[in-house]
């Protein structure tokens, strides 16, 4: 059943790395985590390949695996505040309106928040406590507003609000990094380079519609591991593509899942929804970090034959991917408060997967526990997370942005640029006082082919 699920929805196979155990790309971290896959069927318990199959419930606790279906449908609908007045209610107990003070009040804060969406400096974190977790909700709900695309693709206002809460709720909460706070976050970004002069003044309300599905989207259902740790588990996901883009295949497949069940677009042409499938499909895939050289080639290429033309929708698309990969690993850029709480964040999930632990007892190394090598940046014995970060921020962070400032040349793009800066020298300043030789890069980027690395920002 489960690979009935994932087999109804078919694409013609990009030209991607294929992943084997010298491929030096894979050793790379994909900030995309845990593959806990959850499917009409329940858990896979079968046995797939040479390694035991891995259980992922074990990795969360009794009390997420014992809530029921029907009680989990409730409260995907309902916010707390509105789940603890039907609870009483049912059972005849008189809800004191006092409760209604402090939800209003902290609603009247996320809607003064709302106002400033298109901020660089918005915390999602704060939005995500005054919105009771609803953060991906309530901000893409809004964005759609703002956007004029309920108006413009007339739609039903409860079938989106009940597709966005079955995204959130598709989400992992556990993931420390890849949960639904990250995707409002993503969201969030994706917003604020829409808004961007070049963008805006050529972008279709089809192009806008796409973006903020695919922001939302990008990591639905992420487990906590990464691809590598996948292929080396002969886990089914990684069979089923192929080793190929494991993860964003699997976000997609998933995203195209709950677009059908929710029936938001079925007034549409089937040619128009096939198409929208497709192409949220080409942008999740974008962000796929081993194919980080490839698109950066590409858009180099193009920033230096200046040949882009944004009247042309092949390239608007691809300048969306490219928008949408800047967002994806956008938080070094953010604020040096911001940025810090997601790098501790990403690099849990990292640890976690190295070493996790189950019920609050220590069953150590869970790749070494199958007798695997343990993934790079992955090992809290050996890591530290200025190491990672200065790693990230060098190979992967600095020549995007760079050329995204090539291309986009607005006070954004400075700022972004700017907070990057200061971060990585945060980052190396930490290093510094962890270690005598804080200039060292982390060995695990060493370990990285040099021709497979982005070569290092060229700015006009």
């Amino acid at each position: 059943l489960t690979c009935i699920k994932y087999t109804f929805f078919f694409l013609q196979r990009r030209g991607a790395i294929s992943y084997d155990s010298s491929d030096q790309t894979a050793l790379y971290i994909r900030m995309l985590g845990d593959v806990r896959v959850r499917s009409r069927a329940g858990f896979e318990t079968e046995r797939r390949g040479s390694h035991p199959y891995i259980d992922f419930r074990i990795f969360h606790s009794n009390s997420e695996i014992d809530v029921s279906v029907s009680a989990r449908n409730v409260r995907r609908l309902l916010s707390f505040q509105r789940y603890l007045r039907s609870s009483r209610f049912f059972r005849g107990v008189t809800v004191p309106n006092s409760s209604n003070i402090l939800d209003d009040d902290y609603n009247g804060q996320a809607k003064c928040m709302l106002e400033k969406v298109g901020n660089w400096n918005f915390d999602i974190f704060l939005f995500d406590r005054l919105t009771n977790g609803n953060s991906l909700v309530s901000l893409t709900f809004h964005l759609f507003n703002l956007h004029g695309l309920i108006e413009h693709f007339q739609l039903d206002t409860m079938k989106l609000r009940r597709f966005l809460v079955m995204v959130q709720e598709d989400y992992h909460s556990q993931n420390p990094y890849h949960n639904a706070v990250h995707a409002a976050d993503v969201t969030q970004a994706m917003h604020c380079y829409l808004k961007e002069p070049k963008l805006s003044e050529s972008l279709t309300p089809w192009d806008v519609l796409l973006s903020l599905i695919a922001a939302a989207t990008h990591d639905l259902d992420h487990p906590g591991v990464n691809q590598p740790f996948l292929i080396k588990t002969n886990h089914y996901l990684a069979t089923l593509y192929k080793n190929t883009s494991v993860l964003e295949n699997h976000h997609w497949r998933s995203a195209v899942g709950l677009l059908r069940e929710s029936g938001l677009f079925a007034h549409m042409s089937l040619e128009n929804r096939q198409l929208m499938e497709s192409q949220i499909g080409d942008l999740i895939l974008a962000t796929d970090i081993s194919q980080q050289n490839e698109y950066l080639s590409m858009f180099r290429s193009h920033l230096d034959r200046g040949d882009l033309c944004l009247e042309n929708s092949n390239h608007r698309h691809f300048i969306l991917q490219m928008a949408l990969k800047c967002a994806d690993i956008c938080n070094p850029c953010r604020t040096w408060e911001l940025s810090k709480q997601w790098s501790e964040k990403v690099t849990e999930e990292f640890f976690h997967q190295g070493n996790r632990i189950v019920l609050s007892v220590s069953v150590g190394d869970i790749e070494k526990k199958y007798h695997l090598c343990v993934s790079p940046l992955c090992d809290r014995q050996t890591e530290t997370i200025a190491n990672i970060q200065i790693g990230f921020m060098t190979y992967l962070v600095e020549p995007l942005f760079g050329e995204w400032a090539r291309f986009s040349n607005t006070r954004l793009s400075q700022t972004m640029l700017g907070h990057l800066g200061l971060n990585k020298a945060s980052w190396k300043g930490v290093q510094r006082e962890q270690s005598s030789s804080g200039d060292d890069v982390d060995p695990a980027f060493e370990e990285m082919d040099s021709d497979i690395l982005p070569q290092e920002p060229r700015l006009s």
